[in-house]
């Protein structure tokens, strides 16, 4: 029997070779079972040129076992999976799993999911409750179920039993909806028409062309693009076949996206994210590899999708830092969408209001192409913006809103208008500190403050999720009544309102809140009603967002991403409070933003009150250059980790010892990361700097693979790290 090459799902393993059965008449791309050890694996015949895990003669080869009745992997999308695994240094096999659902691998079979039911359960305990409360609209397995909840699938069987929860048919796999391109034709400004013209011109080219769609806050950059969305389906529409994908930072924000689209084009595009359940994943994965699902939205992981025939990818908020991401495969998905739409030879479409350096480095060396939409759409104006020195203006003590933001906020409430607090810190407060003692109280898997959130009774760890109930007495020294919480978080905030202005209607917009398009949409629902009169949030408020009577923002501490030595804190800085700030005066009602800063002279102030990102981009850009920081220069992490702190040190120092000494590449540390512990593990960071023409990958490869590593500790390599914690 011929031998193929197989990429196969399994941990630490490359492709392996196997024997191709000749009635099966295997291809690249084809999705196989095949067997390893006892077992049997999925796996995707690779190109021959992708190196073997190990040479084994034609008479050991064991036979492909099947291939699986779905549509192969296509070769653009294997080539960017080996692009990826090279550039970011990551297995090829975990970059596979990426791009592939075992569930949607699988034969089509009759489901039988849960969802409310209208009986109230006879015992009504506070996790009941809490499913009830977070089930409204879902349906899934009890499995799906616990998870949305947050409650133990005890919970959940519970609530079957008692009737809460009843049994329905899941129903046999629906075709996708079919935008229609021409639906609601939309009337463009002057600026918005010439802008659409070349992204249609692009698309009708069907060859590689990247654009940076650079508009203000409000300037209708949704709307330029789905002109490009159009022709695309045009084209799918005169039988050149075509599929779009549509990249957004965050799945729970796109509620006001879907809506936007649906007026368009006449139905919903199929949505792609974690919250999908196991019916869904399946039914969206396989109409996305036959063809059937034109436009696909999603978060990051929906660009490793199997598209048939792409023609068109658009990243929505382009300059968002959660493209990048972290944990497993340490990717970011800007760039790679880059890689895949050169690899399609199809445009791409980078949207955004405060584009990231990278990007606007890319469009000086003449590789992007700039688009620009300087004014907002219908005549509505930019806000003005104004500082407020906490130096001179303090809040009153116990208090974070200062004496002018108040007295705006109160004015906005007298005239009927709708404001916006923005403060980038979920819960209740940072910290809790024992007054008697100083004891603080840390994440027992972290090196991080627990943090409260006083509505659900819990101290929380952003960074692995541990939870506990605030403790009666400190654990340090077991005083009673000393512990309290220092610093603010959208719950203290939003405290304050209700002490301050107790007539205020006040919504809280949060991860912790806001965790689905549903849920989303229900707070647009409210805002557009006039049933909230001040919002009160992070992040999530500072994009996507349209409220007409939305005139005032008030940012309570515009300096918290400016702590510490990230080299991009004051770019990251001024990209959010010019995204949030962009949330006023999108009607007819001009708008109003002020800073509450200990540093109104900063740059990064100054250039928000004056609006004057060419000039803070220009220093910005400037200090990287001199520094041959990205995209200047080029920057790599390893991260070493263990349960053992002495292993990992060791570890560490004996890779730090191991640096070549290269020219143009210097090595930094090892050194503690400063999260030293996460998820009960140590860690330790080298950082790698070297000129923008260095073979850092390469450099890396031959430098790590020297050195023997205990079996507990892990080496990871971060390429282009975002984060350096």
């Amino acid at each position: 029997m011929p031998r193929v090459r197989v990429l196969v799902l399994q941990h630490g393993l490359g492709a392996l070779d196997y024997a191709a059965p000749p009635e099966m008449a295997l291809a690249p791309g084809d999705i196989v079972r095949v067997p390893l050890g006892p077992r049997e694996i999925v796996g995707v015949v690779w190109e021959t040129e992708a190196l073997a895990a190990n040479e084994v003669p034609d008479a050991k080869l064991r036979a492909v076992r099947g291939r699986y009745d779905v549509p192969p992997v296509p070769a653009q999308m294997r080539r960017l999976i080996d692009w990826v695994a090279d550039y970011y240094m990551a297995p090829p096999a975990s970059v596979l799993r990426m791009a592939l659902s075992l569930t949607a691998l699988e034969p089509a079979r009759k489901l039988i999911e849960y969802r409310l039911g209208g009986a109230l359960p006879t015992r009504a305990t506070p996790q009941r409750l809490q499913a009830i409360e977070r089930l409204e609209g879902r349906q899934g397995s009890p499995r799906e179920l616990a998870a949305a909840a947050e409650v133990s699938e005890a919970v959940i069987r519970g609530l079957i039993a008692g009737g809460t929860l009843v049994a329905v048919d899941a129903g046999p796999e629906r075709a996708p909806p079919q935008p229609d391109a021409d639906f609601a034709q939309p009337v463009l400004s002057y600026e918005q028409a010439v802008a659409a013209a070349d992204l249609v011109a692009a698309v009708d080219a069907h060859a590689f062309a990247p654009f940076l769609l650079d508009g203000v806050t409000g300037s209708g950059k949704t709307e330029v693009y789905f002109e490009a969305v159009a022709a695309a389906l045009r084209a799918a529409d005169d039988g050149l076949g075509g599929q779009i994908l549509v990249l957004v930072p965050e799945i729970a924000l796109t509620a006001p996206w879907l809506e936007r689209f649906a007026a368009r084009f006449g139905c919903a595009p199929l949505a792609w994210h974690s919250d999908l359940r196991a019916s869904e994943r399946r039914r969206a994965w396989r109409a996305v590899a036959d063809g059937g699902a034109r436009v696909v939205v999603g978060a990051r992981s929906a660009l490793f999708l199997p598209f048939v025939n792409l023609r068109l990818i658009v990243i929505d908020e382009a300059h968002e830092a959660s493209f990048k991401q972290e944990d497993g495969v340490s990717y970011h998905a800007r760039d790679v969408a880059v890689m895949r739409a050169q690899a399609e030879n199809i445009p791409i479409i980078l949207a955004t209001a405060t584009p990231a350096i990278e990007t606007r480095v890319q469009v000086a060396r003449g590789r992007y192409t700039e688009l620009k939409l300087p004014s907002r759409f219908g005549g509505a104006q930019l806000p003005d913006i104004d500082t407020i020195d906490l130096r001179s203006n303090p809040p009153v003590r116990g208090r974070w809103i200062s004496p002018p933001l108040l007295a705006a906020l109160r004015n906005n409430l007298q005239i009927g208008e709708q404001s916006l607090l923005f403060l980038n810190r979920r819960g209740y407060a940072p910290m809790t500190l024992c007054r008697a003692c100083g004891e603080r109280i840390e994440c027992p898997q972290c090196t991080a403050w627990m943090v409260e959130h006083r509505l659900t009774q819990r101290l929380m760890c952003h960074h692995c999720g541990y939870q506990t109930p605030p403790p009666p007495a400190c654990p340090a020294c077991g005083a009673e009544g000393m512990l309290v919480p220092c610093g603010p978080g959208v719950e203290r905030v939003a405290e304050e309102v209700a002490q301050v202005l107790p007539d205020a209607r006040v919504a809280l917009v949060t991860s912790d809140t806001i965790y689905s398009p549903a849920r989303a949409a229900a707070l647009i629902a409210s805002v557009d009603a006039g049933d909230i009169d001040i919002l009160i949030g992070t992040q999530l408020v500072t994009k996507g967002y349209h409220f007409p009577n939305l005139t005032l923002v008030g940012v309570v501490d515009a300096d918290l991403g400016l702590a510490g030595g990230d080299l991009r804190a004051g770019e990251r800085t001024f990209q959010q409070i010019a995204q949030v700030s962009g949330r006023a005066g999108r009607g007819a009602k001009p708008g109003r933003v002020l800073l509450q800063t200990h540093q109104p002279e900063a740059r990064v102030m100054q250039a928000l009150v004056h609006y004057d990102a060419e000039g803070f981009y220009a220093a910005e850009t400037a200090q990287r250059e001199e520094l041959g920081m990205p995209p200047f220069g080029r920057l790599a992490a390893i991260i070493i980790s263990g349960p053992n702190e002495a292993q990992a040190s060791a570890t560490a120092r004996a890779i730090g010892r191991a640096a070549p000494k290269i020219d143009g590449i210097n090595v930094l540390g090892p050194a503690p990361a400063p999260l030293s512990m996460l998820r009960g593990r140590y860690r330790f960071r080298l950082l790698v700097h070297a000129r923008r023409s260095a073979d850092v990958q390469g450099m890396i490869r031959g430098w790590l693979g020297g050195i023997e590593v205990p079996s507990a500790v892990r080496v990871a390599v971060d390429i282009d790290p975002h984060s350096f914690l």
